[in-house]
């Protein structure tokens, strides 16, 4: 039987843009804007953590935090079409990914109406290194603002955008004058499971507050460790959200390194709003007694911060993020958000952060 890639036409994703006229741009150079990696215009390759503080990690967090999630350039240009060329030095693949997830971008207009989604950019089905990819801007004459997301597991050593030899390029759109939110936690913090990189639950929330972030998820492997606590206290942020629940593994571990990373934070930033969140998927779970039982580790970790006078640490029950008449479509597999899952952690942690940036604590 024929492939039904070659049935449907929308189904069909070219490797390479063809003949087409246009000028390549490296996105580490002037006017881009990168975030939500490290020193990404020097570093050989898009990163989340220096190297020494993943290797000191785990040899599982020294290869995770290669992978790009929460990566986004922002520039501002008048062409009528975008394109991108991208290698890597690892291709994600996974029964979890959709392929645009975890080797392809996507692409967001960024206006005073907000930030939404335009189009991906698909990799080819049998892609092992590169790719390039092309998005026609029909009917948006003039200089527009773009934000381009990067993969969520892959590693990517090189991105360039390309434009229409006469397009004009500028700086993009800048976010709200604060400092990033920090985001700490397990596989869905990472964004396994989200159809696109813009479905990321950060993502969510840096749309709707129109804020930076930094995505320090880490699948299968945020287990507390006091080096990246250390690390993460030493980054400018506005916001810090524990999520890694997940990646305990019991309870007893959960409570041994949940309040120590708190304390570690506290030290540097005795102020900053503080979210601690509980696991999302209780009535999807088969093991409802752990799910329970973590989520009272964590509630102890709360009353204790508060009961020592922290007016700016915060609970967000993870078993209110589903719970309706859809609580059994949240989920792709009962453990990971799918895009709906996603959007209203996102929904709900934004409207959290929003509620605490307006109205101070301290």
């Amino acid at each position: 039987m024929e492939n039904f890639v070659n049935l449907d036409k929308n189904m069909i994703v070219n490797a390479t843009i063809g003949d087409v006229p246009v000028t390549w741009h490296d996105v580490r150079k002037p006017p881009f804007d990168i975030y939500g990696l490290y020193n990404p215009t020097t570093e050989s390759f898009f990163h989340r953590l220096p190297m020494d503080v993943a290797a000191a990690t785990s040899p599982a967090v020294e290869k995770l935090s290669q992978e790009s999630a929460g990566g986004r350039v922002r520039f501002t240009t008048d062409s009528p079409f975008i394109a991108i060329r991208a290698t890597f030095r690892v291709v994600g693949r996974s029964s979890h990914l959709t392929m645009v997830s975890s080797a392809g971008f996507d692409l967001y207009l960024d206006d005073d109406f907000g930030s939404r989604y335009v189009k991906e950019f698909r990799m080819p089905y049998d892609m092992t290194d590169s790719y390039e990819q092309i998005i026609q801007m029909k009917n948006r004459p003039g200089m527009h603002s773009y934000t381009i997301n990067f993969p969520v597991h892959s590693v990517v050593e090189t991105l360039e955008v390309g434009l229409a030899p006469e397009a004009q390029l500028a700086p993009g759109k800048k976010y709200r004058d604060l400092d990033p939110i920090v985001f700490y936690g397990s596989s869905i913090v990472h964004g396994t499971a989200a159809s696109r990189p813009g479905y990321i639950y950060e993502n969510f929330v840096a749309r709707m507050l129109d804020m930076d972030y930094v995505n320090l998820g880490f699948s299968g492997n945020a287990k507390g460790e006091q080096v990246l606590s250390d690390y993460m206290a030493t980054l400018p942020m506005s916001v810090f959200v524990c999520d890694y629940d997940h990646n305990a593994p019991n309870p007893e571990y959960l409570e041994e390194t949940h309040f120590p990373i708190y304390e570690t934070i506290r030290k540097k930033y005795p102020t900053v709003p503080y979210i601690m969140i509980t696991r999302p998927n209780y009535f999807t779970n088969p093991n409802t007694e752990d799910t329970l039982k973590r989520r009272d580790v964590v509630m102890r970790s709360y009353l204790k911060a508060r009961e020592m006078g922290d007016k700016n640490v915060y609970f967000i029950d993870g078993t209110a993020f589903f719970a309706d008449a859809q609580v059994y479509e949240c989920t792709m597999d009962h453990i990971h958000p799918n895009d709906t899952g996603f959007m209203r952690m996102g929904e709900t942690i934004a409207v959290m952060i929003r509620h605490i940036l307006e109205h101070p604590s301290l």
